[in-house]
């Protein structure tokens, strides 16, 4: 068994960030991840940072932007902390020795994001998040902050209290991969779950394979609620035959979108007049989609990005990355033609219930980054905000977890912030399949933190044990079902019946998963069994997204529905969460908190 103050799961942006905060604090703190810090999505972010580094832009601005954005769903204590931070912590990444792209004076520059009432998006070309996620882990290596590469973090070490608000998190249990060791890493002080979003739940998806809702799942099995998990973002440009990202970064240096009529279509059909192209990515997602499905797409399918008028010397300055996309993936040199583009899944901003301190609802268990909800981006996320808050609520779990003393958080969490219960009636019993309570640290509340790691570790050795000793189905089969569903019903455009079918299919899903076994019979690098215990996490995640989406009865921010087409202030300014109970999930209710100490929100709205 290996031992540290602070554990922290996955070494993307928010991982490696807490692991530094929590050092600063002078913690023995781990980062124990299943891929090598500079493999961690957080590499594939293009656009930028957003922060208020200029004298004419404030605080006060980004955070109206990020409410706004989020059509009021977001937490104020939420917002304005986070607009308050993030200008030191991208300071702090420049004398890191981030490689800001800069204007001629030396200063950062910082070009126009959608959403945003001035330009404060920071970047380093078109590859800002590979430079960050670089930038970060070399003061991980600096600061010896112990790495346990691969090794995947496959269930958490609770205690089994009836409330869950009574329960301590002791630890993790990890599978080697390159050796098939199954062991324990006990956590003095805390762990931070910081494993990214669960793209991996739909097939047209920005995200990396590795992208599977493994912190948000294991949380929600221990006890942790989940929260606006229906809240999924779309970005509007994704190429067409993989859904790779093209950045937003195009369209703030003034790129711009033609349907196949060659009309400049946020502004010929009046989706954003003010905007255009520069509106949220919820009504642009929304905008394209519109266009394709009245005939006016480009093969029944997409819209065009147009970025050749900007010249050759300012697109290899800072979009030269996007022409390799481009050029690799659809055969298109952006220099000469416009680029396919449309809507795919990108952006989780529901996620693990935290508050403004990352702490959950158990003793010791934080979360950070896409992993968590605190709820900074609402019912739609500003593009540039992702980074930033993986730096301030990734700094901000490490800083408390290793004991620094900060102010009590204004956010609530847990069952006892309940306001009301939930009236969804799903077509099929969601929740486990067979045995209920299967994840439960043992029998009888024991509290012993050596004990709960025990029992956690022997459970998942036998866990592994049964995969790999059955015959059964591949996962793959029960994972492309769902992805195939989640794509087709729970998109852009939702409708009743296609969330009740979705359902549907996931509980089929849930079904065959009983079933699932591990051919390969390799103890070493088996991607097999890896992807196996994957699915199940990306069954719990994709059922929790349309469960919450077939609850909430309006259209707000990115959960646009056929048959409410109107935003309901009055009825539906809460949060949709969805606690596990042992297997039997619960739907209820809590309130969004549109005032913190520093100011209140008015509900407006939005028009870009």
């Amino acid at each position: 068994m290996y031992e540290h103050d602070v554990i922290v799961v996955g070494a993307g942006g928010a991982g490696l960030r807490a692991a530094i905060a929590a050092h600063e604090e002078g913690a023995d703190v781990a980062l124990v991840t299943k891929l090598h810090p500079v493999r961690s999505h957080t590499g594939a972010a293009e656009g930028g940072i957003n922060a208020a580094l200029h004298e004419e832009d404030s605080w006060e601005l980004h955070a109206y932007d990020t409410m706004k954005g989020s059509d009021y769903l977001a937490d104020a204590p939420a917002v304005d902390t986070f607009a308050r931070d993030a200008p030191e912590e991208v300071i702090n990444l420049e004398h890191w020795g981030m490689p800001f792209s800069r204007e001629e004076d030396g200063t950062v520059s910082q070009r126009p994001f959608g959403g945003l009432s001035h330009p404060r998006t920071t970047y380093a070309g078109a590859e800002t998040g590979h430079h960050m996620l670089h930038t970060m882990y070399q003061q991980v290596v600096k600061r010896g902050i112990e790495v346990y590469d691969e090794w995947y973090v496959t269930n958490l070490a609770v205690t089994d209290h009836d409330d869950p608000e009574d329960r301590q998190c002791h630890g993790v249990v990890a599978y080697e991969i390159a050796t098939g060791e199954i062991e324990g890493f006990r956590a003095n002080d805390g762990v931070i779950l910081a494993t990214g979003g669960p793209g991996q739940a739909f097939d047209h998806t920005t995200n990396a394979i590795a992208n599977t809702g493994d912190g948000a799942a294991m949380a929600y099995r221990a006890g942790v609620p989940m929260e606006d998990m229906e809240m999924i973002q779309f970005h509007p440009t994704t190429l067409p035959s993989t859904g790779v990202l093209i950045s937003e970064g195009v369209r703030g240096e003034g790129g711009i979108l033609y349907n196949d009529e060659g009309e400049r279509l946020m502004y010929e059909y009046g989706y954003a007049n003010n905007a255009g192209e520069l509106a949220s990515r919820d009504v642009v997602a929304r905008a394209e989609l519109t266009e394709v499905n009245e005939g006016r797409g480009i093969e029944d399918e997409y819209v065009d990005l147009d970025m050749r008028h900007l010249g050759e010397d300012r697109i290899l300055d800072r979009l030269e990355n996007i022409l390799h996309l481009a050029e690799d993936f659809e055969g298109v040199d952006g220099l000469e033609e416009p680029m396919p583009v449309k809507p795919g899944q990108h952006y989780a901003m529901g996620g693990v219930e935290c508050d403004e301190n990352g702490e959950t609802c158990i003793d010791g268990l934080y979360a950070a980054g896409e992993t968590a909800c605190v709820s900074l981006h609402g019912a739609n996320r500003l593009g540039g905000n992702a980074l930033p808050e993986l730096l301030v609520f990734g700094a901000r779990a490490g800083h408390h977890a290793a004991g620094r003393d900060m102010k009590e958080a204004e956010i609530q969490t847990g069952y006892s912030a309940k306001s009301e219960d939930g009236d969804v009636e799903p077509p099929v019993e969601p929740g486990a399949v067979g045995a209920s309570g299967e994840d439960a640290a043992a029998d009888g509340a024991v509290v012993d933190a050596d004990q709960v790691l025990e029992h956690t570790i022997e459970r998942e050795r036998q866990r592994i044990e049964d995969l790999m000793e059955g015959d059964g189905l591949n996962h793959a089969e029960v994972r492309s079902e769902v992805q195939e569903s989640m794509t087709a019903n729970v998109n852009v455009f939702r409708q009743e019946e296609n969330l009740r079918e979705a359902l549907r299919d996931i509980r089929h899903a849930r079904e065959r998963y009983e079933d699932v076994s591990v051919s390969d019979p390799s103890r070493t690098y088996n991607t097999d069994l890896i992807h196996t215990i994957e699915t199940r996490n990306v069954l719990d995640v994709a059922e929790a997204i349309a469960l919450g989406a077939l609850a909430r009865r309006e259209f707000r921010g990115a959960h646009w529905r056929a048959e409410y087409q109107e935003r309901r202030d009055e009825d539906w300014i809460k949060h949709t969460m969805l606690a596990w109970n042992d297997g039997t999930p619960e739907l209820y209710y809590k309130p969004v908190l549109l005032e913190s100490q520093w100011k209140e929100y008015e509900p407006k709205e939005r028009s870009y």
